[in-house]
């Protein structure tokens, strides 16, 4: 006669082990994904930085403003108009990221964001930010190209009104300069009234940075595919060695079953 306790052990450890099969492919499979992810934004700052640098003016086609290419923008600063990215660490200190528009043509109001640099945090307390002097007359900006100013982990407010959003026109009253989390192309455009390039231009020429103290060590995205494609190798590993033991556990009640029919009903 079959114990009722070593079939429910039985059962219960193919249902554990299914799973852990399941679990451990899905997670490998991830990983594979976000290896091509990986491979994917390799390859577009590869073939970006390889393209011939960019004039940017009005007239610049959209199609030619390819994410990582290098680029050069000749205007004026409207700094009346600047911004403080907040939460942008650099080198484990906090600090923020400015960003100020370009005029490129004054009668069409076109104009390209560009993310001149970072700066320290104020220490809560002792005033604001002190922002380096902005260069007067028209001057020409290098940088690499991005389709959008990166974004931060944004909190929802639960009083309504987030304190970190953007502002719904600028300058502000007071002068100040507004600390946000992001920065949408589209809603600065509607605070600005600026026609904005569909791109922004982060600042790397070194010669600026000797004059304002902004840092230009821009983070890069992580591209290491080749540990996500280890860790996928290392769940599938563990997913092969979940189904064999569910195999054996099969096979042992298989066992058993013929053993107890072989033998037939016990006294």
């Amino acid at each position: 006669m079959a114990r009722p306790h070593s079939t429910r052990y039985t059962v219960a450890a193919l249902l554990l082990l299914g799973i852990a099969v399941v679990i451990l492919v899905s997670l490998g499979q991830w990983q594979l994904r976000r290896s091509d992810e990986r491979r994917a934004i390799l390859a577009a700052i590869e073939a970006g930085r390889k393209q011939a640098p960019l004039m940017l003016t009005p007239a610049t086609p959209s199609d030619d403003m390819t994410a990582w290419r290098v680029a050069q923008a000749s205007g004026a600063w409207l700094p009346q108009f600047s911004v403080l990215l907040d939460n942008r660490n650099h080198d484990g200190r906090p600090g923020y990221w400015l960003a100020t528009p370009l005029l490129l043509d004054a009668s069409s109001r076109q104009a390209v964001v560009v993310l001149r640099g970072w700066l320290p945090r104020v220490i809560q307390g002792q005033g604001e930010p002190r922002l380096p002097a902005t260069p007067e007359g028209v001057q020409t900006i290098t940088g690499e190209l991005s389709d959008r100013v990166p974004r931060m982990f944004e909190l929802w407010s639960m009083g309504g009104a987030d304190p970190s959003a953007l502002p719904s026109a600028l300058p502000v009253a007071g002068g100040g300069v507004p600390q946000v989390q992001n920065l949408p192309l589209a809603d600065y455009a509607r605070a600005t009234g600026l026609n904005l390039l569909p791109v922004v231009l982060s600042q790397t020429g070194q010669e600026a940075a000797v004059s304002d103290g902004l840092v230009r060590d821009w983070p890069q995205p992580s591209v290491d595919f080749q540990k996500n494609t280890s860790y996928a190798v290392q769940w599938f590993a563990f997913g092969l060695i979940a189904a064999i033991a569910w195999l054996v556990v099969l096979g042992g009640a298989i066992k058993r079953m013929r053993q107890r029919t072989q033998n037939g009903p016990r006294a």
